[in-house]
């Protein structure tokens, strides 16, 4: 599980001051570790609070690490959280919370809205999210995406305007093609030529991070191979070092490229594969079921082969923060970066299919239902992900608000979710009362564990006959076939159940 909760916080209460000055915590933070390195992590979200103590607890090196955020309601409250001993992100993975327990017995790690933070930073990591606007036709398919860097070139010039002239700025945030060229770099210059300072000094480099939310968070940033690239040698040297520190390169690899366009390109190319390979299996999961056939068994049949085995499956759809809108990025930065005529329409079209697949398995429930808006649903799962409590742009969201349209009545369920933000929705963690009321109908629109349990299969045996609609192909053959014995089931991508509805 990974989400940011409130509701962690004992039920302290973290109001925005009227007057904002951590001047006096700061400086008294820096006196106390004179002999340390000073990492600052700009962006306390899912990658940055994590980065921050990952850094906090280095292999090879002592670090006092600040992260840094907006005086804001939706980041103030981390600020507070975290030098109250709070970690703010409830995660499935109990390294966090044991990383954060190191970082407070050793006083290493403070969390600030200061930017003067940046003025004593030896490295400034940026983690700061930077989104695409999606503009849909009247039909809700995607008709048009823009890029707004004005927040990204804010969080840089901050950086610029007061950090020291032989600082390492090391971009994570995952950016357009281009950018830490084209974008990052003339900002820091600009910045340091108003105040007379050098710029043969600073570097400048990109690492992208491939986190993995669930229970292996940090070994996904600390034991994982990585990327990196520099605008010069000096860059790349410094941004080497600097991840040696961090990341335990005896399991992994450090891989340097050209400058930092390759690396930039390499975590949008990464992402861009992903995102259009579940596309392209979309298709054929309808003509799997236009067949009769079982596109699962198809899909494993072909994984046996070396070179196929990372073909996707059919689902509800693609979720989470990069998927959906790294593709975008990259069109979007060939065209308005470099120049180019047309953008990477591939890959936009892979967002495009994957961004309708929740309305088409809508419109599969519609055909296999009658009467949909009169039936009481049970939703199984909110997340965008298997055994994760993300919600972010969750394609489950979709599926949840065509319903809604539809007038139909429904419960929800997650073991990882207590309240769905982006629907401001309850959501039930047992079991048992979503499927008290016998629901018409049982959709699996999340990959959890417990979903394909014997204990909850034997729960929905017991409720009165109903539709059984599996979205992401988890239930097994055996267990479809005992759940027929008294359901109607369908799958999403397969044509082979033999049904009565």
């Amino acid at each position: 599980m990974a989400k940011f909760s409130k509701n962690s916080l004992n039920g302290k209460s973290y109001r925005i001051p009227d007057v904002l000055d951590d001047s006096v915590a700061l400086e008294d933070f820096i006196s106390q570790h004179p002999s340390k390195k000073i990492v600052v992590v700009q962006g306390l979200g899912f990658v940055g609070a994590v980065m921050a103590l990952v850094c906090a607890n280095a292999f090879t090196e002592e670090y006092a690490v600040i992260g840094i955020d907006l005086p804001n309601e939706n980041s103030y409250w981390k600020i507070r959280s975290i030098n109250d001993g709070v970690f703010p992100l409830v995660a499935e993975d109990p390294n966090i919370a044991h990383l954060f327990e190191q970082a407070r017995s050793r006083g290493n790690f403070l969390a600030t809205y200061d930017e003067v933070a940046y003025k004593y930073a030896d490295v400034v990591i940026v983690d700061i999210n930077l989104d695409v606007q999606k503009s849909t036709d009247a039909n809700d398919v995607l008709s048009d995406f823009s890029v707004d860097l004005s927040s990204f070139k804010s969080a840089i010039k901050s950086i610029g305007s007061n950090c020291r002239e032989d600082a390492l700025i090391l971009v994570e945030t995952t950016v357009p093609p281009g950018t830490c060229k084209k974008i990052v770099q003339p900002i820091i210059e600009a910045e340091f030529t108003k105040r007379g300072l050098s710029l043969r000094k600073y570097k400048l480099g990109h690492s992208y991070e491939r986190v993995m939310p669930g229970p292996d968070y940090i070994s996904s940033i600390r034991n994982f191979p990585r990327v990196y690239s520099g605008i010069n040698d000096l860059s790349a040297d410094a941004v080497e070092l600097f991840l040696h520190t961090i990341i335990d390169t005896s399991r992994c690899n450090l891989t340097r490229l050209s400058n930092t366009n390759a690396t930039e390109i390499a975590k949008v190319l990464e992402n861009s594969y992903r995102a259009t390979n579940i596309a392209f299996v979309v298709e054929w999961s309808r003509f799997a079921e236009e067949a009769g056939v079982d596109l699962y068994s198809i899909v494993n049949a072909i994984r046996d082969r070396p070179t196929h085995a990372n073909l996707m499956f059919p689902g509800i759809g693609v979720g989470g923060y990069c998927l959906t809108k790294d593709p975008l990025l990259a069109s979007w930065a060939r065209k308005s970066l470099f120049g180019a005529k047309s953008g990477l329409a591939m890959s936009v079209n892979g967002v495009l299919v994957n961004d309708q697949m929740p309305k088409y398995a809508y419109q599969f429930l519609q055909r296999v239902t009658y009467e949909l808006n009169t039936k009481r649903v049970s939703l199984l799962g909110v997340s965008y992900r298997g055994d994760v409590g993300d919600t972010r742009f969750s394609p489950v969201q979709k599926l949840f608000e065509l319903l809604s349209a539809a007038g139909v009545k429904m419960t929800l369920h997650d073991p990882y979710v207590s309240f769905w933000e982006e629907c401001e929705q309850k959501i039930y963690s047992d079991i048992d009362a979503v499927l008290k009321d016998n629901p018409d109908i049982v959709i699996i629109s999340a990959g959890h564990s417990i979903y394909k349990q014997e204990c909850t299969i034997n729960k929905i045996l017991k409720i009165k006959p109903a539709v059984i609609y599996d979205t992401l192909g988890l239930l097994t053959d055996d267990q479809i076939e005992l759940l027929m014995s008294k359901h109607s089931v369908y799958v999403l991508g397969r044509g082979d159940l033999d049904n009565d509805n």
